[in-house]
């Protein structure tokens, strides 16, 4: 596919505004919250401040990637439109002419028809231009829950315009309802709709059966590989709703809520909205122009092939001691660029580290599972046209890991008399380098806390399946395989 070609339009769908209030100010701004920045303050060599602007993402689109708006003199434009355009789905502006706020299924309805007449606007009869229409649906929170509902609920909108979606991001998307104090939001909660977010309604609009009492899969319905989920998790910038819904969440939605099955899925310490908002940041933009545009898709899976004990630790489970822990693998990857942004940002003290027990990853049968549960570290987009430094076409971006155990109880109870606090079992910054050539992508690496990360870096081994990875290993014991998974994308 041509660079060209990956441009559809977008469409931006909002999330929920619960009080009429909110309502008001959202109908009332031409971009519906899609055109509010941030600016963080960053210390320069000298120990000086700069202040560094993130416009926001519709004006990023517009300056970054030549994307327009639909407005003219005031106006919605009814003429023809580029391929570049961005319209907002102003579902809430109906909520007066309905004397209501519109239900999911009204907004997906919408949404629907706004997906037509943007092909009428883009292809008119061009019958062969109609034919391969293809769009972008970027949503924040409840907006993802619209898209579903297009994408999954056939009884809802037009299967032309369901055809003519290609991929979905979503921003802080409750795919598995919200939980209050530990609970999900009951049927009975009508008020402001936040019955929209019990699982049992969500069942209904979305046109599925739970598996396993969880609503956050596509059902068969649309590629989960084209359907993008970032996942907030810094809940203490958020309102007064991160008192309820608890850490390891954005402050509204849960980190265990936020993602759809099969999907990809990044973790950014960012909150649900706000100041520290993940629509309004450069690492929210920069994972979504590289799902939308970017032209490789990377994974890092960890398959961990020794975890050893702390020396005390050990000795008690050879003078036959019950141990008890688990393990923190933590990942914060990114790539090269100025400033530098974390695409992932995985971390304990984010409550978004990966978390696994020994069995889990050694004894699957004793908990029974089918196979090991070894760690994804990450799985993100690169783009060769943001190659800062060019190389041909080398990416580069850095997987900063850690693994590390939790507390230990010994006999059934704490180990504390010579334990450690968050003592590494590992810890690495690895430099990976990718290059695009005729026989497919070439990866070499570099141990960055050993050598200097401008240098040529190693290849990659091989095992017996011809799959690459980077041997990883601690004077601690530590022993694992960082297999990488990269591919053309789009």
């Amino acid at each position: 596919m041509s660079r060209e070609a990956r441009f559809h339009p977008i469409l931006y769908v909002r999330g929920f505004a619960m009080r009429d209030s909110e309502i008001e100010d959202t109908i009332h701004t031409p971009y519906m919250g899609f055109n509010r920045g941030s600016s963080r303050v960053r210390q320069g060599p000298g120990g000086e401040l700069h202040t560094f602007l993130f416009e926001s993402p519709v004006v990023r689109l517009m300056k970054d990637y030549g994307y327009r708006d639909i407005y003219q003199d005031g106006a919605v434009h009814e003429g023809e439109l580029p391929s570049r355009s961005l319209l907002i789905h102003r579902y809430y502006e109906d909520a007066a002419g309905r004397g209501r706020r519109p239900s999911i299924i009204e907004a997906a309805d919408d949404l629907s028809a706004q997906i037509l007449w943007l092909r009428d606007r883009v292809c008119g009869n061009d019958s062969a231009a109609r034919a391969a229409f293809r769009v972008y649906l970027v949503a924040h929170s409840m907006g993802g829950l619209i898209c579903r509902c297009l994408l999954q609920n056939e009884a809802v909108g037009d299967a032309e315009a369901r055809a003519c979606v290609d991929k979905v991001f979503t921003y802080g998307t409750p795919h598995d309802g919200i939980e209050v104090a530990g609970f999900n939001v009951p049927r009975f909660l009508d008020v402001w709709d936040i019955d929209n977010f019990n699982r049992e309604t969500m069942a209904r609009y979305l046109d599925l059966v739970p598996r396993e009492g969880r609503v956050n899969h596509l059902d068969g319905r649309f590629p989960p590989e084209r359907f993008f989920c970032l996942v907030g998790t810094n809940h203490q910038d958020y309102g007064a709703a991160r008192l309820a819904v608890g850490p390891m969440s954005d402050g509204l939605v849960t980190i265990d809520n936020a993602w759809v099955a099969g999907a990809p899925r990044v973790h950014a310490y960012l909150s649900h909205s706000g100041r520290f908002g993940m629509v309004n940041s450069e690492a929210g933009y920069q994972n979504l122009v590289r799902f939308l545009f970017g032209d490789a898709r990377v994974a890092g899976r960890l398959v961990v092939e020794q975890l050893p004990l702390p020396p005390s630790v050990q000795s008690a489970r050879e003078d036959g001691e019950t141990i008890e822990g688990g393990y923190h693998f933590e990942c914060t990857v990114t790539p090269r660029r100025f400033p530098p942004v974390s695409l992932s940002d995985r971390r304990s003290a984010h409550g978004s580290a990966i978390f696994r027990r020994y069995d889990e990853l050694f004894h699957p049968q004793r908990l029974g599972l089918e196979r090991a549960r070894h760690p994804v570290l990450f799985s993100l987009y690169l783009d060769s046209s943001k190659i800062t430094v060019k190389q041909g076409r080398t990416m580069l971006f850095v997987a900063d890991i850690a693994v590390r155990s939790t507390e230990f109880k010994v006999g059934g109870r704490w180990f504390v008399s010579r334990r450690v606090p968050d003592e590494n079992l590992f810890r690495e910054q690895l430099v990976i380098l990718a290059t695009a050539s005729s026989q497919g992508w070439r990866l070499r690496y570099v141990l960055g806390d050993e050598e200097w990360g401008e240098g040529r870096g190693k290849a990659v081994s091989m095992d017996d399946e011809g799959k690459g990875y980077v041997p990883l290993r601690s004077r601690k014991g530590f022993q694992a395989r960082l297999y990488l998974d990269i591919a053309d994308w789009q």
